[in-house]
């Protein structure tokens, strides 16, 4: 199994990249784990509805690039549905029951994904109405992909 994060920016903070690498290393018992990252589009702080667009296709375009046709993709989104951790370790079991071995997970820049984007993801996911710094979110879904294995293992990890 392959789990791929496509993320807009870099992670820059050590203490997100010590928790991600610590989560990658216990995830690589269960799969094949890996982040990637494309380029945020540089944009100045009062951006007009027509420049959020651009950054936001520019973005978009990047994103998709990295996103394989047999991949199944979750994207996460304000409106997505929300989901318990057992819910979401059940969705992730049943996904590799049916054959997709491929899972990403997509985290737009700070304006969001574009249409183009959602329309591509087979579902979209959200952690709740808080906004979220897109690092910290990063090593969140670090975390509960983990857990999901850790659930669907039975493990005690999940209390």
């Amino acid at each position: 199994m392959n789990i791929k994060f496509v993320v807009v920016g870099k992670l820059k903070e050590k203490y997100f990249k010590q928790g991600i690498a610590e989560y990658a290393k216990r995830l690589s018992r269960f799969c094949k784990f890996s982040i990637v990252e494309v380029p945020d589009e540089k944009a100045p702080e009062n951006l007009s509805q027509a420049e959020m667009d651009r950054v936001m296709a520019e973005e978009g375009e990047r994103i998709l690039a990295k996103i394989k046709d047999r991949e199944y993709v979750y994207a996460l989104a304000i409106l997505g549905k929300e989901r318990s951790s057992e819910a979401f370790a059940k969705e992730i079991k049943d996904l590799t029951t049916y054959g997709h071995s491929d899972i990403t997970f997509v985290i737009g820049g700070s304006l969001g994904l574009t249409p183009a984007v959602l329309k591509r993801a087979d579902t979209q996911i959200s952690f709740g109405k808080f906004t979220l710094p897109h690092q910290l979110m990063r090593l969140v879904l670090t975390e509960q992909v983990y857990r999901a294995f850790m659930i669907n293992e039975g493990s005690p990890y999940h209390k």
